[in-house]
C-alpha cells in the first residue's frame, strides 16, 4: 500500500469519527446522522478495499469506547445492539460504492460517470439498509413493516440528499487530490 493511500484511508476514518457523531435521534431510536455520507465519500475517493478498510477502521475505534458514533458514543454494546447492523453496514456501503465507481465509473465521463457514482451509492444504501433491517428485526423482534417504518422509510429522502452530495464533491476532491 501506497503512502498516500495510507493517509487517505486514515483520514477518511477521521472524517468518519468526526462527522458521524453528529446526529439528530428519532423515535425510532435509529438516529440520522452525517455517517453514510462519509462512507459513500470513502468508497468514491478510495475505491472498494480502501473504503471499505477505512470505515473498518472507523467500526473498531467506536468498538474499542472511543466516542465516535451516533451522539458522540462508543463501545462494543452498540455494534452488538439494535443500530449494530447498520454500523456494520458501513462495510457494505463503503465496498459497493467503491466498485460500481472505481471499476465501472472513472472509466466514464460527464453523467455517464455521476450515473455510475450515484448507482454504486443506491447500491450499497440498499444492502445497508437490507443487513441493518434484519439484524435491527433480530434484536427488537419488530416485524418487517414496523422495522422499516423505523428504519428506513423516514430515512430515504435524506440518503438522496447524502448521494447527491457525494456525487457533486467527489470530482472537485478528485481533482484536488490529483496535485498531492
Amino acid at each position: 500500500m501506497k503512502t498516500k493511500d495510507m493517509v487517505l484511508c486514515a483520514l477518511c476514518a477521521a472524517l468518519t469519527c468526526i462527522l458521524a457523531p453528529v446526529s439528530i435521534p428519532t423515535p425510532g431510536g435509529v438516529p440520522v446522522s452525517l455517517a453514510t455520507f462519509t462512507v459513500m465519500l470513502s468508497g468514491l475517493l478510495l475505491g472498494e478495499k480502501l473504503g471499505t478498510l477505512s470505515q473498518l477502521i472507523y467500526i473498531l475505534l467506536g468498538s474499542a469506547g472511543l466516542p465516535v458514533f451516533a451522539g458522540w458514543t462508543g463501545g462494543i454494546g452498540l455494534v452488538l445492539g439494535m443500530t449494530g447492523g447498520y454500523i456494520i453496514g458501513y462495510l457494505f456501503l463503503a465496498f459497493f460504492t467503491g466498485l460500481f465507481y472505481f471499476r465501472i465509473g472513472k472509466k466514464k465521463t460527464g453523467t455517464a460517470r455521476y450515473f455510475w457514482m450515484v448507482l454504486g451509492m443506491a447500491a450499497g444504501t440498499l444492502v445497508l439498509y437490507a443487513f441493518g433491517t434484519i439484524w435491527f428485526m433480530h434484536v427488537t423482534g419488530m416485524d418487517l413493516t414496523a422495522s422499516l417504518a423505523a428504519c428506513v422509510v423516514p430515512f430515504l429522502p435524506g440518503d438522496a440528499v447524502k448521494i447527491a452530495a457525494a456525487a457533486a464533491l467527489t470530482g472537485q476532491i478528485e481533482k484536488a487530490l490529483s496535485h498531492v
